[in-house]
Order: C-alpha cells, then structure tokens, then sequence
C-alpha cells in the first residue's frame, strides 16, 4: 500500500509549531498591554525559538533573492529583504482574539532600524544574566509575527495563491494583506498580499 506525500515547507510547519507554543501560553498570561513587561522562562523560549529561526529565513531569503548572498546579520537582512519586498516593513499582522496589531517589522523603514524585539532575542541568547526582562510578552509576541511575515515572503507564490497551509491560529494579516481565501482539499488557505495596496489596485484594474 503506497503512501504519496506532497510538498512540504518545513520553515511554515515549524512556524506553526512556534506559534502553537505562544497559543499555550496564552491560558496562562492574558495577551494584554497590562501584561506586555512580563517576563518568564516559557516567554523567553518562545522568543529564543521565533528569533533563531528568524535568522534562518531571513537568510533564506536573501539567497532566493541572490545567491551570492552573503548576508548573515540583522543590518544585512534589512538591506537585503527590503530590497526584494519593500512592502514587509508595512506587513500588519492580527491577532484578533486579543484585539491586538503589531507591526514586527516596521523598525526596517529607518536606516539603520533594529526590531526591538530582536534585540531582545540577542540580548537573552547572549546576556541573560541582566537582561533577562527583555524575554517579556511584548517582545515575544512580536518576535512571531515577525518570523510569521518573513516566513511568508520566504514562499511568496505558495502564500499569494492560498497554498501555505494549515493556516495559523492566532496570526493573521491585516486588511491590506488579506486577498480572501482558497479552499484546497480539506483546508482553507489565506491568500496573503505582500505588497499591500499598491498590488491590490494593479489587480483591480487588470
């Protein structure tokens, strides 16, 4: 008896396996602004684990776009990724249950712009010591929005055609990058807009 297994992308699974994680959490400190300065070791595993393999796809991602890519830090990534999607530093992600918007990679509009959050990241992989409260809610909670919205632009057709699934549970894009969604088989997919309006309009007056 066969067994036949279709395309996988392991950097998506592993996302939703992240994000599953921050989804448990949330039984036990209420995503609320009041809560964003706690801090925790389950908290700062979530963040270690969204920031590690952030790196990993924004790398991936300057090598789909160049692959002789050399970039292997944040300042790299940000000159890199922008080029190829200008639109990321835009991309707004929901996570409605708790009526909360965050934009992960806004920072990427400045020259020189650091997420605070990945900051954070490297400061608790490296300085835990002190700056162990860094590893806070706020922080974590942005960190897997941003590997979300990398994660994205690292398969841009799969997400523009609704193939990235299964769907996240908490995550989900903003009006300006939402585009409907896709039945395949026995999942819905969100088609994902990476450019955000500018893409919306040139497809209306197509």
């Amino acid at each position: 008896m066969g067994i036949h297994q279709s395309v996988i992308e392991p950097h998506w699974n592993y996302l939703l396996a992240i994000e599953r994680d921050l989804d448990t959490l949330s039984r036990y400190v209420e995503f609320d602004r009041r809560n964003f300065k706690c801090f925790s070791i389950e908290i700062a595993r979530v963040l270690l684990a969204a920031g590690a393999e952030t790196d990993v796809v924004c790398k991936q991602i300057c090598k789909t776009a160049n692959p002789t890519s050399k970039a292997n830090n944040i300042h790299d990534y940000r000159k890199e990724v922008t080029a190829a999607f200008p639109g990321i530093t835009k991309f707004g992600v929901q996570v409605s249950r708790f009526g909360l918007n965050l934009r992960p990679w806004d920072e990427w509009r400045k020259p020189n712009g650091v997420p605070p959050w990945w900051t954070a990241y490297n400061k608790t992989k490296h300085e835990r010591s002190s700056e162990y409260h860094r590893a806070n809610l706020k922080n974590a909670l942005n960190a897997v929005a941003g590997l979300f919205v990398a994660a994205l632009h690292l398969y841009p057709l799969k997400a523009r055609l609704g193939e990235l699934v299964p769907s996240p549970q908490l995550l989900r894009p903003d009006a300006d990058h939402f585009g409907g969604v896709t039945h395949g088989g026995f999942e819905f997919g969100f088609n994902y807009v990476l450019e955000g309006k500018s893409l919306k309009k040139r497809v209306r007056h197509k």
